[in-house]
């Protein structure tokens, strides 16, 4: 069974924007279907053409680049909401890959329709420069987080970040949330060796700051932790959702 776009349990957050019943019949057309995948399947390759987007409805994934040497830049977590593949239409090819880490499933656009959406939809059009700017904003601050910050700062800034978009869409409880991922995920997303992250979380445990076990994320104190990152987390009051 397809969601029908009016059904979204997405849009049932309080984080995401309405739509109007021109903007639903919209969407209705603009998505052609739905894909379910397993854990550890490409969505998009670096390089590659897709001729479909997605949005993350059910499960997470990881955005990344690998180097030459076979290295990875883990560059964010997809969680549901997460928009994927405007780089190639845009670009004409995706500038890194992403990969799902849990069974997923995912709504699923004809990217053909991308320019005709700018033409007749304005309202959706701007949500998705929204989008694109609001992932600018976090690489703006991932490069400063890995920059400038030390590995409890960054650990505690990152972990953070997760957490409350956990909260936006439905499936934080109280002060835990689910991490399906590796501490080599986390690793290299924070810029740290497996042997500094582990070490890392093993200091925030002790001073029960926070724990990071059997694929739960639970944070104890999370002012101290706001405190320790140096960056107080910003929330949109409304975020849209393609």
């Amino acid at each position: 069974m397809v969601t029908d776009c009016a059904n979204c349990p997405l849009r049932k957050q309080d984080a995401y924007e309405t739509l109007s019943g021109d903007e639903l019949t919209f969407m209705r057309r603009f998505k052609v279907g739905e894909l379910k995948v397993d854990p550890g399947t490409p969505l998009l390759m670096e390089g590659s053409n897709s001729p479909q987007l997605f949005t993350a409805l059910k499960g997470m994934g990881l955005r990344y680049k690998l180097l030459p040497n076979g290295r990875r830049q883990v560059v964010n977590f997809v969680l549901p909401g997460s928009f994927l593949g405007l780089q190639a239409g845009v670009m004409g090819e995706m500038k890194h890959s992403v990969e799902a880490t849990t069974p997923m499933v995912l709504c699923v656009f004809d990217r053909s329709e991308l320019w005709n959406l700018y033409k007749s939809e304005p309202e959706r059009a701007f949500d998705l420069t929204w989008l694109a700017a609001m992932e600018e904003h976090f690489l703006g601050e991932a490069l400063t987080s890995i920059g400038q910050m030390s590995a409890m700062q960054r650990m505690c800034w990152g972990l953070l970040r997760f957490y409350t978009r956990c909260v936006d869409i439905g499936l934080a409880d109280g002060d835990r949330c689910p991490f399906p991922y590796r501490q080599q995920d986390l690793a290299d997303a924070l810029g740290l060796s497996l042997v500094h992250t582990n070490k890392t979380l093993m200091k925030l445990r002790e001073k029960q700051i926070l724990s990071l076990e059997d694929g739960i994320l639970s944070l104890r104190d999370m002012e101290q932790m706001e405190e320790i990152a140096l960056i107080e987390i910003e929330r949109p009051a409304k975020r849209p959702l393609i």
